[in-house]
């Protein structure tokens, strides 16, 4: 998945770990072979070359699941949590360390836009030839709550799941002690802006960091407006806490896009949290006091 990923558990012998592990990585590889924007062979591959030629497709059960959360979020953020804004990266290349000229990134937006397709289960048409969805968003927090599920189904009580820094908590220690988990500084990679005390539940979180430019002193993150084409530019980083690990990645991107609207919007949902500004101020239940 692009990322470092791990899975610590206890179990009574090192062969129940080994097996629940194996079941872990093999769903998590799953999960990447059909969803991966990466390989020719995947299943989305499959549905976008229909939605390049403006066409349509029949997905199964699983993917139906994921188009429909996909639906709910973009109706939840008032349309800037958007799985078709993807098809932008062609025109923010962070290696290229230069901005985008404005018609790029126009002529992006006019295929960007889940009201451009039509999405009747199992039936998605898109009206736009040229579209593209992405998964990135939702699949690997997807992945961690299936892998915290499958340990559970294996008989593994305590554990946790980490997919990239979306985690997810089978249960603490045997002691009952929480699990520790620190959130990184948005601006200094080796420091940390708060440790979590975890005994269950999901953590995500959504940055400026990870993929970046910064010109002229002005950073320009991966996370990208679908209704303008730029990044946003108020928060740095978000984290949350939610019961299931789709739910705290979904909210913290949102919140993210919502940019000023993003901590009020976060206070409004009653989960866990925690922001940064990109001015260095931090707030949210789960700012140190």
């Amino acid at each position: 998945m692009a990322s470092p990923c791990d899975v610590q558990l206890y179990a009574k012998n090192r062969a129940d770990a080994k097996r629940a592990a194996d079941f872990v990585i093999a769903d998590a590889r799953r999960l990447e072979a059909r969803y991966s924007r990466y390989r020719s062979d995947s299943l989305l591959s499959t549905i976008n070359a229909q939605a390049a030629l403006g066409g349509s497709i029949t997905v199964d059960e699983e993917t139906q699941g994921l188009l429909n959360y996909a639906a709910t979020c973009y109706q939840e953020s008032d349309g800037l949590f958007d799985i078709t804004s993807g098809i932008l990266r062609r025109a923010w290349r962070f290696d290229r360390h230069e901005l985008p000229q404005e018609h790029e990134i126009q002529a992006l937006l006019d295929k960007v836009g889940w009201h451009r397709l039509l999405w009747q289960p199992p039936r998605l048409t898109f009206n736009t030839a040229g579209m593209e969805i992405d998964f990135g968003g939702v699949v690997k927090e997807y992945a961690a709550d299936r892998a915290a599920a499958l340990c559970w189904e294996a008989g593994i009580r305590h554990g946790v799941v980490n997919l990239g820094g979306d985690i997810k908590v089978i249960g603490p220690h045997p002691d009952g002690s929480p699990w520790r988990i620190g959130i990184r500084h948005p601006r200094d990679p080796n420091a940390v802006i708060q440790t979590l005390a975890l005994s269950e539940g999901g953590l995500a979180s959504s940055g400026d960091y990870e993929r970046c430019i910064v010109l002229d002193g002005v950073r320009y993150g991966h996370v990208l407006n679908p209704q303008t084409g730029w990044p946003v530019r108020h928060l740095a980083a978000v984290s949350v806490i939610g019961a299931l690990c789709v739910i705290a990645g979904s909210a913290s991107t949102i919140a993210m896009l919502k940019e000023a609207n993003g901590p009020a919007w976060l206070a409004s949902l009653g989960l866990p949290h925690l922001w940064v500004d990109v001015h260095g101020n931090a707030g949210g239940s789960l700012a140190a006091q």
